[in-house]
């Protein structure tokens, strides 16, 4: 039987990666001078995208074979070197003459490729090496422009679902009275207010994703401080929400995709994972939150003057003011925390509806609500920020482009040469510190789920150990830690940190890329030396308890 497997792609050479690793650093730089610009982000960064897919075209780094879809496992390949001349084992349709465009597992990624089965007398020389291959056959060919599976229209998906279905429920007059019923709670108290927006913030970024939770937690930091008169405090509100948004994400195994790929490599359980990243969680809550009340001037009210002043204010706030219709009001009610309860719960649901995902649920509850709004779902369509989506797609593109130019290789093949004591059981101090402030500041600048990726499939190669084995190495809580966070450093590491620019835009809050790194840097450099102390923390008690 003869195998005839199209190659994993052409080799790229070293130039043609420093040269898109420069065009990557432009970007950021272009970004950086957004408003010396007078350019919007979606124009710069489409225009690097438009850039990076020519350049990738003509330097013959871009993968242009149809998409093969709808196509199942037909072959599983175990080699062998048949010492004794027995004939190899195969799947049930090893022996059967196949011919065809099947996909090829290639580094964990499918790859279009020719299967032909000419008899069932193997050439060992083309069977050699081919262990634990799956070859897929079926399906049917998509003809598709090149970019398209760049960008990750879950992500997509998301954003716009769950931004038209915040505006929708918003028109119940839900909002407003969450809103005013903390604010009440609060008693008028700035840095009463800031602590339970800000715990709102990390358990919403836990239970859904992040960007839901800005979008939600944001929305109701507007109406409380607009009610408070305080709109002065709405640009260091949002900015420590949306540093808060990548701490809640560290909480549990599902929190966040980094999450989800280092703790899978790790085996690392749900509740083991929960108790070690908690406590961190825990005290960098705390830290950002009276770091920024320190910061952004959000003071706790002082004299009875000023209390009973507050008191008496919110004491004049009525909650059902907003509502025009209870019966939505309550409608509304039951889909928020229906739509909550489902986008956490969307790895689990039945009926294979699971494989949709979150964007799926985003979208479709979005529909929903537009219903009470049919007549008139022009005008919730003209209030979706085009500008952040067409950001997100364009910078998808970018880092699509720069995976297949081996940029991201090459960023995780130089954080691979500091680590050099793998075969210490739980990673020494310096190479975990090193892991985790160099995953950081990449993962600031390119999308953190390949960098998670490459340096999860890195530290398995190298035989970190796993918790499989007892415990596991504390570089993989180094990837962990560095990924999520190094989304705190620029406007532009994490989505949810961009939604909260976007907000203060929407609002008329001045906040440039480089005044975002400046008001961020502070929080993000914090963050980073705590994670750094402890993982090393976890590194030691581990040890002292092997």
């Amino acid at each position: 039987m003869e195998f005839l497997l199209a190659s994993a792609g052409p080799e790229i050479a070293t130039w043609k990666t420093i040269l898109f690793g420069l065009l990557l650093v432009g970007l950021v730089l272009c970004l950086a001078f957004e408003e010396k610009l007078h350019a919007k982000k979606s124009v710069i960064s489409g225009s690097f995208a438009i850039v990076c897919l020519f350049l990738g075209a003509v330097l013959n780094i871009l993968p242009f074979e149809d998409v093969v879809v709808g196509s199942h496992e037909a072959i599983d390949i175990v080699a062998s070197e048949h010492s004794d001349g027995a004939e190899p084992s195969h799947a049930s349709h090893s022996e059967q003459k196949l011919e065809g465009e099947v996909l090829h597992q290639v580094d964990g990624h499918r790859q279009s490729v020719t299967l032909q089965v000419h008899d069932e007398h193997a050439d060992e020389d083309v069977q050699h090496g081919a262990e634990d291959e799956h070859v897929n056959v079926g399906g049917h060919r998509l003809s598709m422009p090149v970019f398209i599976p760049g960008i990750d229209w879950s992500v997509i998906a998301i954003i716009l679902g769950s931004s038209l279905f915040v505006d929708v429920t918003s028109k119940s007059g839900l909002f407003t009275w969450i809103a005013i019923r903390v604010t009440k709670v609060s008693g008028g108290d700035p840095l009463k207010l800031l602590f339970y927006y800000g715990v709102m913030t990390v358990v919403f970024s836990a239970v859904l994703n992040n960007v839901t939770a800005m979008i939600i937690v944001g929305s109701l930091t507007v109406v409380s401080l607009e009610k408070l008169n305080r709109r002065e405090k709405l640009l260091g509100f949002l900015l420590i929400e949306g540093l808060l948004t990548n701490i809640g994400g560290l909480l549990t195994l599902i929190s966040s995709v980094p999450n989800i790929i280092v703790g899978t490599a790790a085996q690392i359980s749900f509740v083991m994972f929960f108790l070690k990243a908690g406590p961190y969680v825990l005290v960098a809550t705390v830290v950002t939150i009276f770091m920024g009340a320190r910061l952004f001037g959000i003071h706790s009210l002082k004299t009875a003057e000023e209390r009973e002043e507050a008191r008496k204010q919110v004491s004049g706030f009525d909650e059902n003011d907003g509502i025009a219709s209870w019966g939505f009001f309550w409608f509304a009610t039951g889909m928020l925390i229906l739509f909550i309860l489902v986008i956490a719960t969307t790895s689990i649901l039945p009926a294979r509806l699971d494989l949709l995902g979150m964007g799926f649920v985003a979208l479709t509850f979005a529909g929903i609500m537009l219903i009470r709004y049919k007549s008139q779902a022009d005008e919730f369509y003209r209030s979706i920020d085009w500008d952040l989506l067409g950001f997100f797609m364009a910078l998808f593109v970018v880092i699509y482009v720069m995976e297949h130019a081996q940029v991201l290789h090459a960023i995780g093949s130089g954080l691979q040469l500091v680590v050099f004591h793998i075969d210490d059981s739980f990673g020494t101090l310096s190479d975990a510190s090193v892991l985790l402030a160099g995953s950081a500041v990449f993962s600031s600048v390119t999308d953190n789920i390949p960098l998670a990726a490459m340096l999860a499939n890195i530290l398995t190669t190298l035989g970190a150990p796993t918790a499989a084995a007892g415990t596991e190495s504390g570089l993989w809580w180094a990837v962990v830690f560095g990924a999520n966070l190094g989304g705190n450093l620029t406007p532009i590491g994490s989505a949810s940190t961009l939604v909260a620019v976007t907000i203060m835009h929407k609002h008329k809050l001045p906040m440039s890329f480089a005044n975002f790194v400046k008001a961020a840097a502070p929080f993000a450099i914090a963050h980073i030396l705590m994670a750094v102390v402890y993982v090393i923390l976890l590194i030691q008690v581990t040890r002292a308890l092997s």
